[in-house]
């Protein structure tokens, strides 16, 4: 290459780097060396260092690692109940079979509407005094369980994570669909030939090929449910005395309603690094060999 393809190279990432350097590396920094301080998000108040006392402060805290907890259910869910339902829709809308265009729509829906108006929707449809699905269990006898979940504690996080994943499982159908069409023709049309059932396809052809899209599935799954936020807050607001927090919850709380920017901008860090070390864990687990 020559060197003018050098400059020419630069001015045009040049854009992209300043972007990088200015909205992602300064804030991390920036959020770093505040993590150090004590201070009350007033610009002109003073910032006082106090060294790691933060982080201790954080992690000696029962509600942050009961925020973890809570945080852990959400991948509990995300990895048992929503990788293999929405690989499963995956398969089932880029199958060739008549009305893969109309499923492939109406499992969309769901991502199409609002975090907050979902989650109205189904504090109304569990509202213990008329939601239609407590009505439901009523007339079905089962009056043990018509009861408020939210307002239950260890309840309320699972209903919350199922309602996200009833939310994001199309949205997540997709990035399996997009390795599904990558996958040749000519080897399921080969397997077929020599006698292979649906399921030896699946599992011997599909599943191997499709180890980028878990992949992709996974980084997302796990720095989406360490900072959830918007959805346990339009639930349940991190109650019963506090016992959905999550991270991100607690992080909003020291911030914005405790004015401990320091303390808030530590549990950032902590989640930063707890995401980054994880989605290397992922990135090792399901490299794909090339060939």
């Amino acid at each position: 290459m020559k060197k003018k393809d050098y400059w020419i190279a630069a001015i045009f990432l040049l854009p992209a780097v300043l972007l990088l350097i200015v909205f992602v590396i300064y804030p991390i920094i920036s959020n770093v060396i505040l993590s150090f301080h004590s201070w009350n998000g007033i610009f002109s108040a003073k910032r006082t260092f106090v060294g790691m006392e933060n982080y201790q402060v954080i992690l000696s805290d029962k509600s942050f690692w009961r925020s973890l907890t809570n945080a852990g259910i959400f991948l509990f869910v995300g990895f048992l109940i929503q990788m293999p339902l929405s690989y499963a829709l995956a398969i089932l809308v880029t199958a060739k079979i008549r009305g893969t265009k109309v499923f492939r729509t109406v499992y969309y829906l769901p991502v199409i509407l609002g975090t907050t108006i979902v989650a109205v929707m189904w504090k109304n449809l569990i509202n213990p005094n008329y939601g239609a699905i407590i009505e439901i269990l009523k007339s079905l006898g089962l009056n043990s369980l018509a009861f408020d979940w939210l307002n239950t504690p260890g309840l309320n996080v699972w209903i919350v994570a199922l309602v996200n994943c009833w939310k994001s499982a199309a949205f997540n159908m997709l990035i399996f669909c997009a390795g599904l069409v990558t996958i040749p023709d000519a080897l399921n049309e080969a397997a077929v030939i020599d006698g292979c059932t649906t399921w030896q396809r699946i599992r011997y052809i599909t599943l191997p090929l499709s180890k980028n899209s878990f992949k992709v599935y996974s980084i997302l799954c796990i720095t989406g449910c360490i900072k959830q936020f918007d959805m346990i807050w339009a639930m349940t607001g991190g109650g019963p005395n506090a016992t959905s927090s999550t991270p991100g919850i607690l992080l909003y709380l020291n911030a914005y309603s405790f004015k401990l920017m320091g303390r808030s901008a530590a549990i950032a860090i902590i989640l930063l690094i707890l995401g980054v070390a994880l989605s290397i864990c992922c990135n090792r687990i399901f490299r794909q060999e090339e060939y």
